[in-house]
């Protein structure tokens, strides 16, 4: 698996780069201190996940996530942080990133970049435990019975949104998986969006008023 590594700390990069290639699966194609090279970098080694810090001095990890994404959809991209901060999280869903984790969950960093590597949404569990405060800070004025959505969909759709797995949905549902994987395919092709990350940044948007 290679992997674009871009943080402003350069110890921060000599160590993440030291831990990420001890393991096997993992190969740092290059690394960065800006922002500011996140699409050149991307252009030229097409990494399978691209893992950037958010805050940096001339161009930050939304901004080069944003320019990143605008050419390259399906990039996958990991951010950094030492911040939890409301607004970050918010901005990275938007985006389209597909993880938000902080660098203070090292031991985790590797997993969730296998995460994120197979498909998945990832974000460590301090965020993770945030998103359905933030997500209740407004009432949803969207009529998602209008559009086909049942309630059980509803409540797929809100468990998603909060980062769990089809497993833990399954879970907490008393479903199966695949039927979780077919109430998903439903709702996506109900709500016309694209995967799971879209999923869940429709649902914020629409829950806590984001633009």
């Amino acid at each position: 698996m290679k992997l674009i590594l871009i943080d402003d700390d350069q110890l921060v990069v000599s160590a993440l780069k030291m831990i990420l290639e001890a393991l096997p699966d993992l190969e740092v194609a290059a690394t960065a201190n800006d922002g500011s090279e996140a699409l050149r970098l991307y252009k030229e080694h097409r990494p399978d996940v691209l893992l950037m810090d958010i805050r940096m001095e001339k161009t930050d990890g939304l901004e080069a996530a944003a320019q990143v994404l605008s050419q390259f959809p399906d990039a996958r991209i990991l951010l950094l942080t030492t911040f939890s901060d409301d607004e970050y999280i918010i901005k990275a869903l938007r985006l389209g990133a597909k993880g938000y984790l902080l660098k203070q969950d090292y031991q985790n960093i590797a997993p969730a970049v296998r995460a994120v590597f197979s498909g998945q949404t990832v974000f460590g569990d301090e965020i993770t435990s945030r998103i359905p405060e933030l997500m209740t800070q407004a009432p949803s004025g969207f009529d998602y019975e209008a559009h086909g959505i049942s309630e059980r969909e509803l409540e797929v759709i809100r468990l998603t949104a909060e980062g769990f797995s089809n497993r833990e949905i399954a879970s907490r549902l008393y479903l199966s998986e695949g039927t979780v994987r077919n109430y998903l395919s439903s709702i996506l092709d109900k709500l016309e969006l694209r995967d799971r990350t879209q999923l869940a940044v429709f649902y914020l948007r629409k829950q806590g008023g984001f633009l």
